[in-house]
């Protein structure tokens, strides 16, 4: 007799077995049609599935967040049928959701176009109107694999082939058509609904290995309902316009190119404005009592053994092997992080707990390999700038030090326009280093901090770095999208492995605790969020061109001169612009390049001294003599740190 309980605390008896379809026609007939799916002691289930014992129970429903990934999966399989349907021969291999959607790889002798999509999508749509049942098998894996090799289905039956011997081979119907698959899934077809369309097409290798074949992977987007799908496709065609590599090209702040891989070449203009922003850094970090240090770049891999970023982060570093005979079969690795150089710092002498929490900050330079694949513009390289720091300070200091981080980072991001973000919190991953008990008092001090310092996070299970857990602190930009940029992260293990010690006030010998942060996280990709944040018109203080003094007669050249120098000495990234075209034409030229403010200067100006301030992109301008207008484009122009 199971005991079913439920999220309001009521318990329900069953004289047996129980499927949750049954527990929801028990409940009602509003649930009866409203649960997808259900959460089984924390796991989801196929609403179908069987409870024999004691259990607690929640309904998964349209609205709920595990939904929408089951939308995207279910999705795939519909993908799936209807590619198979409408392209016989074609062979599934897998199809997974993912974020924002979900995609599934077919091996085909002619790959997919996007004109294949209207096709595809209408039948689809007629899989979702006949709501076949979601109807789940277990089966023998020798059966399993007959049956795919019988079908042509190669990929399947491979898969099958290489699941670990305890895995059950679960199969996935719906209608006449089958395929492997975990689940679980929802009741039929029809949950899916119509609020899903097909984006985009690209190639894809069979388990990610160059070596073997080319698949056709279709990649789509699955919503609850048609306004959630139109806000997508309205936030991607936002997202399009504001591309951080096409606002760069028009505004010339850097490029890429094929001989320096996922590394960037900063233009004058893009040079100006990441040093405005490290400047703006170096200023704050300097006022929080954090002491700057810059660590080498190339270092043996002994000490990357010793902290075990060796064993645990070795594909993602680039290594450098010593051909000299006096250091002969030496191996140098870039470093991907400063964490252990920091380490090597504070060694340097004997440190008193009168010196923590001691406060050690980096603009260091780090490189690891990201698959070319990943790479996207200045948001995902192999070679950047991260604003790192590491607190060393005693257990006792963790609280003050993440209430001290948690206000210095939310001044940072409204500074930088960003008003809105959320926390995370990763514990340990599945790969870590140190013990269970390590972790647990990791943890627990982190907790305890957040709870004291009031600030409110979600759980994300296993994504702490592998020395100790993190906060991550996602903000969302001007049309909606998150990025995480800021980490705090607590560490008992690397103090303990480079054997980091300070003298405690009772004379004994200690492990600091070592606090990993960082705000902006990677410069390079902060920068790219800038950018489509403000979509290149960046507020006066970070604008790489802040004023450009045009002219409309070639008489008014000489005090434009006057007018940008003066501008420049106040500190004013000032330009001019003297060149023989219509005043027109120079208003649309630097809309165009996202210049905030064009001063005008013609004739009457010249004579009487003035300017005209005209705010891009719009019209509204004001006239004003020479030393006011400086004056007031100073003030605006001066970062919001070193305002009165």
């Amino acid at each position: 007799m199971p005991a079913i309980t439920l999220p309001d605390g009521s318990i329900r008896q069953f004289d047996g077995a129980v499927t949750g379809t049954t527990i929801a026609a028990a409940i009602g007939p509003g649930l009866a049609k409203a649960a997808l799916a259900m959460e089984v002691d924390g796991k989801l289930r196929d609403l179908s599935a069987t409870i024999t014992q004691d259990s607690k129970l929640r309904f998964i429903t349209r609205r709920d967040p595990e939904a929408l990934e089951m939308i995207r999966h279910d999705c795939a399989h519909v993908l799936a049928e209807a590619v198979q349907a409408l392209y016989p021969g074609t062979q599934v291999t897998i199809g997974p959701s993912i974020e924002n959607g979900f995609y599934y790889d077919f091996a085909r002798n002619e790959p997919f176009t996007p004109d294949d999509f209207a096709k595809i999508e209408a039948k689809m749509r007629e899989i979702i109107a006949r709501n076949d049942a979601f109807v789940r098998e277990e089966w023998d894996r020798e059966e399993a694999i007959r049956f795919f090799t019988a079908k042509g289905e190669r990929y399947k039956a491979e898969l099958i082939q290489d699941l670990p011997k305890s895995e059950i081979i679960s199969i996935y119907k719906q209608g006449a058509w089958t395929d492997l698959c975990r689940g679980p899934h929802m009741r039929g077809t029809g949950d899916i609904g119509t609020a899903f369309k097909l984006m985009k097409v690209a190639g894809a290798y069979w388990r990610g290995d160059h070596r073997n074949a080319m698949l056709s992977r279709i990649y789509g987007t699955a919503w609850r309902d048609q306004k959630e799908l139109d806000a997508y496709l309205l936030q991607l065609e936002e997202a399009e316009k504001r591309d951080h590599r096409k606002i760069a090209k028009e505004m010339d702040l850097f490029h890429l190119q094929d001989e320096a891989v996922g590394s960037v070449f900063w233009h004058p203009k893009g040079w100006r404005l990441y040093r405005t922003v490290e400047a703006y850094m170096r200023r704050r970090l300097e006022h929080a009592d954090y002491q700057e240090v810059k660590t080498p770049q190339l270092l043996d891999r002994k000490l990357w053994e010793a902290s075990g970023h060796w064993e645990k982060f070795r594909e993602a570093m680039f290594i450098a092997r010593v051909e000299a005979e006096d250091e002969k079969d030496r191996v140098l690795a870039l470093k991907p992080m400063n964490c252990p150089c920091h380490v090597q710092i504070f060694n340097q002498g004997l440190r008193s707990y009168r010196e923590l929490p001691l406060r050690m900050a980096e603009f260091g330079s780090c490189h690891r390999y990201e698959p070319s694949g990943a790479l996207h513009g200045i948001t995902r390289v192999r070679s950047f700038v991260q604003d790192d720091a590491h607190i060393f300070c005693t257990e006792d200091q963790i609280t003050d030090e993440t209430v001290r981080f948690v206000a210095l980072l939310s001044s940072i991001y409204n500074d930088f326009g960003f008003n809105d973000f959320h926390v995370r919190f990763s514990d340990r991953p599945a790969r870590r280093a140190g013990t269970d008990a390590v972790w647990d008092q990791a943890e627990g001090a982190l907790k305890d901090a957040c709870r004291i310092a009031g600030v409110e996070y979600e759980l994300n299970p296993g994504e702490g770095a592998f020395y100790g857990p993190k906060l991550e602190f996602v903000l969302r930009d001007a049309i909606g999208r998150p990025w995480q940029c800021g980490t705090l992260q607590v560490d008992f293990v690397l103090p303990e492995r480079l054997d980091a010690e300070y003298v405690a006030e009772d004379g004994t010998r200690r492990r600091p605790v070592m606090l990993h942060r960082a705000i902006l996280g990677s410069f390079e990709r902060f920068l790219g969020i800038l950018i489509e944040e403000h979509a290149g018109r960046f507020p006066l203080w970070l604008a790489p061109v802040q004023v450009v003094v045009a002219t409309i007669v070639d008489e008014a050249a000489p005090f434009a001169r006057q007018a940008a120098a003066a501008l420049q000495k106040a500190g004013v990234a000032a330009s001019l612009d003297l060149r023989n075209e219509k005043i027109n034409r120079k208003v649309v030229d630097h809309i165009d390049q996202r210049v905030p403010v064009l001063a005008v200067i013609g004739r009457r100006e010249a004579e009487e001294g003035t300017i005209v301030l005209r705010r891009l992109p719009g019209r509204d301008q004001e006239t004003l003599k020479l030393a006011d207008a400086v004056a007031l484009l100073a003030a605006e122009a001066t970062p919001p740190d070193l305002r009165a």
